[in-house]
């Protein structure tokens, strides 16, 4: 007798892997931030040529949303059912930004210092304005304490982050309960209501909620990410079709984006494009990608610090006098040295720092699945 393979009655998603379409996009966004901060130093501001180029906040909230989705599905299960070492998984969560952070603060400073004592004054010093620092360095800018401009100003997303990942397992807890459908509806309509009220009592619509309401600009994205992870752990979709539905998302992403900012439908389409990522199986790993995802946190630590040394050291040699094309050729050099430098800063102090910390973390002391495919890092 002729024996026919079953399929599974069930089928179960798949677990989140390295090397696929989430590492992929991670390091897209990541290259489009650099992008964005280096906007208007460009010989005709980007800008002028399409206001997309003015929207880099989407970006920001695309990897808010992506690191709900992927702490919730690295750490969801256990975290919900109370099996995670919360001390372990918050002292995971801290050390993996809060080193990195102070690192690159104070090379910034560093640089600040020092021209300042060789009396070379920053063309725009209201940016490096000394009053300001403390409350960057503490990473408490996005909770409404005084201070945080200039400097290194795009952490306000890790300060926002690390309230979100402190909350997570009591998030976890209360979400996990219900049905992923119900989780989904819910998680939208927190954010519709959230940005409602943002735009009537703070004056600014969820998305676009300035340095000093990080934390309530973040949260919501975050849950909606959470919710979207929580949906990819219990419902399966076939790997062709969630790709399918990934590529129409991102395709209607790019076209509306063309016309016009229509923002609040652009987080429901980044969502669904995380989802569809993490949907699809990972058959072949790529070593390349997950390193260049890998370097997405350092990407974004230290884009903004060299695009100051750079650029101002251009400013100090007058570029102003240069013909259009060597200054295009400049701009290519330091949007491209951003990379570089992201690099020596990954394999150079981040990861020997990370490696060092998992070995010299306690016995037990893990918060995530010892098995999981996926590491911590990659939310970072």
């Amino acid at each position: 007798m002729l024996r026919v393979a079953e399929e599974p009655m069930n089928p179960i998603p798949p677990r989140i892997a390295r090397g696929g379409w989430l590492d992929a996009l991670r390091f897209i966004v990541g290259a489009l931030i650099i992008l964005y901060h280096f906007r208007e130093a460009s010989p005709v501001p980007l800008p002028q040529l399409h206001p997309v180029f003015d929207r880099g906040y989407l970006l920001t909230d695309f990897f808010i949303i992506d690191s709900g989705y992927v702490l919730a599905r690295i750490y969801g299960d256990r975290l919900a059912a109370g099996e995670a070492s919360l001390r372990a998984y918050a002292r995971q969560r801290l050390l993996r930004v809060i080193p990195a952070h102070l690192v690159v603060s104070l090379i910034l400073v560093a640089l600040v210092g020092g021209a300042a004592l060789a009396g070379v004054s920053p063309s725009n010093p209201q940016w490096f304005d000394w009053s300001q620092l403390p409350a960057q360095m503490l990473l408490v800018q996005a909770y409404g304490v005084p201070g945080g401009q200039g400097w290194n100003a795009p952490t306000w997303t890790l300060s926002a982050l690390i309230g979100c990942y402190l909350l997570l397992p009591w998030i976890c807890r209360a979400l996990w309960r219900w049905p992923p459908a119900v989780v989904v509806m819910g998680a939208v309509i927190f954010v519709l209501v959230a940005n409602l009220a943002a735009s009537q009592w703070l004056g600014d619509p969820l998305y676009r909620l300035p340095m000093r309401f990080g934390i309530l600009r973040a949260l919501p994205l975050f849950l909606l990410g959470v919710a979207a992870a929580f949906y990819g752990s219990r419902v399966y979709v076939a790997p062709r079709l969630a790709g399918a539905i990934g590529v129409a998302a991102g395709c209607a992403l790019v076209i509306l984006q063309t016309f016009g900012t229509f923002s609040l439908l652009a987080l429901g389409l980044m969502t669904v494009i995380i989802w569809a990522a993490g949907a699809v199986p990972v058959r072949k790993p790529s070593r390349l990608i997950e390193h260049l995802a890998l370097m997405s946190f350092s990407m974004f630590l230290t884009n903004e610090v060299s695009r100051i040394v750079w650029f101002g050291l251009l400013e100090a040699v007058g570029q102003d006098a240069l013909s259009a094309g060597d200054r295009w050729a400049l701009w290519s050099v330091g949007f491209v040295g951003a990379f570089a430098a992201a690099a020596v800063f990954r394999y150079g102090f981040d990861r020997p720092v990370q490696t060092w910390l998992s070995a010299s973390r306690p016995p037990g002391g893990r918060a995530g699945r010892s098995g999981a495919v996926v590491s911590a890092e990659h939310a970072g």
